[in-house]
């Protein structure tokens, strides 16, 4: 929606300042020992006070007449995508109490008893996990599961010199799994839902490249950190002995709540990718509608305790959420976005060839010091206001980008700092540089790879 009128260019300018600072300020969420919610909440009272006062905001559009009544809506409200946040608060709650059924645990520790206790087959099946489980739950959630079960398994059989390395892989796999479906990471569902990409559409699209980048992570990641066969049938025998230690059934508390939680993950997965059938009433409910449906529904079981489900959703994230999407609309009643637009021309004047490289390599950049949600939130909405075909290569540059640019550094996403955390958990020394160091040569093979991909995948 366009300002009510022109707006000066210093004007712009205050608001692109107040932009950075937001930027700034999440970079340095550690610094200043502030939650994401409260930074941009600060900036989106501040966004809103000052649109106000310059007559940018869009007061009498929020009048709303149905029949005879008449409805006032704030003028922030509008400004939030309720989808984003349904989708968000339904998938994570239904994640969490699907876990709660031990699902997840068990599959791990299977996976873990069905390697032998062989070190480089433990690390092919553990990736091959928190690739699946960044897809289906989400990469935090992935990277504790993973992570934690890997400290546990290397500590019995006894090879946990290995278990950095472990850890440095699942990290960065955990943003290459966040590729694979349109639900895996925020960028996704921000720009997916912009760009009107289905869910089946995104899954084909992505999935070749995901696999590809898997078993290039996995092959330079056991070379690079000696993680090796066992050479002996000695020391085959004893690793066996002490993996069939592991039970899988010590994380079930019932067997009717596992096989509940089975079906309704296969069935979650299912009907969200059939919400994206153009024409279907699923589709104008809405994939937000599925998510919170059934988290509804696997909350029937947990009835009388539900409430302990509600105090674990992560409100800090929702309520940043919220606050972003009301800055981004300031920022574009203020023009900032479309002045921003303006200094993409060139990229995007460099032909669907050039460009999309440029601007998947320039977006893997910026998510690698900042978080990569505000990026992609503001570059959907320009690309948005494009008109772009759902398959224009330029989406699928933000896309990749947001999420790979992860890899570079440890603050570039939450996973690859929960990576570091549990890193640091288990006295193993990383720092800042050292994680730079180790992940660049991933990042910049998987960088040129999607690169390559975006082009050629039309």
């Amino acid at each position: 929606m366009a300002p009510p009128h022109e707006v000066p260019l210093a004007v712009t300018l205050l608001f692109a300042a107040l932009l950075v600072a937001m930027v700034t300020c999440l970079a340095l969420e550690e610094k200043i020992h502030a939650k994401k919610s409260v930074i941009v909440g600060v900036f989106a009272v501040g966004s809103l006070l000052l649109g106000g006062l310059f007559g940018l905001l869009p007061f009498d559009a929020m009048d709303l007449h149905v029949g005879e009544t008449d409805i006032h809506l704030p003028v922030y409200i509008p400004a939030i995508d309720w989808g984003v946040v349904a989708i968000i608060l339904g998938s994570s709650l239904f994640v969490d109490i699907t876990a709660k059924s031990g699902l997840f645990t068990w599959i791990a520790i299977k996976l873990t008893k069905a390697s032998k206790g062989d070190p480089l087959v433990l690390l092919v099946y553990y990736g091959v996990m928190t690739v699946v489980f960044s897809a289906v739950l989400n990469n935090v959630t992935a990277m504790i599961i993973v992570g934690s079960l890997s400290a546990v398994s290397l500590r019995r059989l006894g090879i946990q010199q290995k278990l950095l390395g472990f850890l440095l892989i699942e990290g960065l796999l955990t943003n290459v799994g966040g590729l694979l479906t349109l639900i895996s990471s925020v960028p996704n569902i921000i720009v997916g839902n912009a760009a009107g990409i289905s869910f089946f559409t995104f899954f084909v699209r992505a999935a070749p490249y995901v696999g590809v980048a898997t078993v290039f992570t996995l092959w330079l990641g056991a070379r690079l950190f000696g993680i090796r066969r066992h050479a002996t049938q000695e020391e085959r025998d004893v690793a066996q002995r002490l993996v069939a230690g592991f039970d899988e059934n010590d994380g079930l508390d019932s067997k009717l709540r596992f096989w509940l939680g089975a079906v309704l993950l296969l069935a979650f997965i299912a009907v969200i990718a059939s919400a994206s059938i153009p024409g279907t009433l699923l589709n104008e409910l809405g994939m937000g509608y599925v998510a919170l449906s059934f988290a509804i529904v696997a909350l029937v079981q947990y009835k009388a305790t539900a409430d302990r489900f509600y105090r674990e959703i992560d409100w800090d994230l929702l309520a940043f959420f919220a606050a972003l999407f009301i800055v981004i609309n300031v920022m574009e009643h203020a023009e900032v976005l479309h002045q921003i637009g303006r200094g993409l021309a060139p990229i995007l004047e460099l032909g669907e060839l050039v460009g999309p490289a440029v601007l998947l390599i320039a977006s893997s950049l910026a998510s690698s010091v900042t978080d990569n949600i505000p990026l992609a939130a503001m570059l959907a909405k320009i690309l948005g206001g494009l008109d772009l075909p759902a398959d224009s290569p330029y989406w699928w540059a933000v896309i990749f980008g947001a999420n790979l640019g992860g890899n570079i550094t440890p603050i570039g996403s939450a996973s690859t700092l929960v990576a570091v955390t549990i890193i640091h958990k288990h006295d193993l020394h990383l720092s800042f540089a050292g994680f730079v160091r180790a992940a660049v040569p991933f990042a910049a093979v998987q960088l040129a790879l999607a690169v390559i991909y975006v082009l050629l995948a039309r």
